[in-house]
């Protein structure tokens, strides 16, 4: 997800219909960093889960005069005048931070709401489905596709149903793979984690750190994981549910299943 009590409530700025313009994702830092702002600020008023004011619920993401991530933070920057919304003294980070904060706790609170049986997803992320060959949980599996330890924190279940079902093509930056080979002939691949025009950072296959010289390097190439692949066919709706409702019930720690 440094900020003085805010009241959304006189002109009912934050009740009413649900934003329709999310962006996002959201860093797990800024999440963090926004909850830290809310709760030493604004709980005051609104409580620890944004719902102690009547007629607003900031946790499930009720907004009248905020269509967007942007609008929510000029309204937390600006306030609105002849209400009880004041201006703040916040950098457009800091507010930024604060709506990755409240966009995470109605993420959070929708998904709790989603059918399906998490035991009975965990056993077809594991199995049927072989999730682990790419992908990571709670330091179990692959670091070729995204971590999902803490998916159902930033992830709607639709957005991750729809992942599964029928995924994008594209591969977003920070899950390409990289290859290099140094003087002596020794090739490694890993998961880059970032490369500028001296140095080449990557956790390898053995899940080591590891830093080059590109001065060193008889090659160094970026490589494109495969894409994911759909399980539209592959997986009854009832197996589609169950493995939603596993994934949305990560949020970086060991969850339960229920």
């Amino acid at each position: 997800m440094k900020f003085f009590v805010f009241v959304l409530t006189a002109a009912g700025v934050l009740a009413g219909r649900p934003a329709s313009a999310q962006q996002g994702p959201y860093a797990p830092g800024d999440v963090e960093d926004g909850k830290q702002l809310f709760l030493a600020n604004c709980a005051t008023c609104h409580g620890t889960e944004g719902d102690a004011v009547p007629g607003v619920d900031l946790g499930h993401g009720q907004f009248r005069r905020a269509a967007s991530d942007d609008d929510l933070s000029d309204i937390i920057r600006r306030g609105i005048q002849g209400t009880a919304m004041p201006p703040s003294t916040f950098s457009n980070v800091q507010a930024g931070q604060i709506v990755a904060y409240l966009r995470s706790l109605a993420i959070t609170a929708e998904n709790a709401a989603v059918p399906g049986d998490g035991k009975r997803g965990k056993a077809l992320f594991e199995g049927k489905g072989q999730c682990l060959s790419c992908h990571r949980v709670n330091g179990n599996g692959s670091r070729l596709g995204p971590d999902l330890s803490d998916i159902g924190q930033f992830r709607r279940a639709a957005d991750v149903e729809r992942a599964i079902v029928q995924p994008p093509g594209e591969v977003r930056p920070q899950n390409r793979g990289v290859r290099v080979v140094t003087r002596d002939g020794a090739t490694i691949t890993g998961k880059l984690l970032n490369h500028d025009t001296y140095t080449v950072l990557l956790i390898d296959s053995m899940e080591q750190l590891r830093s080059f010289l590109k001065s060193n390097l008889r090659e160094f190439a970026v490589i494109e994981p495969p894409a994911m692949p759909p399980f539209r066919n592959k997986m009854s709706a009832d197996e589609v549910a169950d493995l939603v409702r596993y994934l949305v019930s990560l949020k970086g720690v060991q969850a339960s299943t229920p």
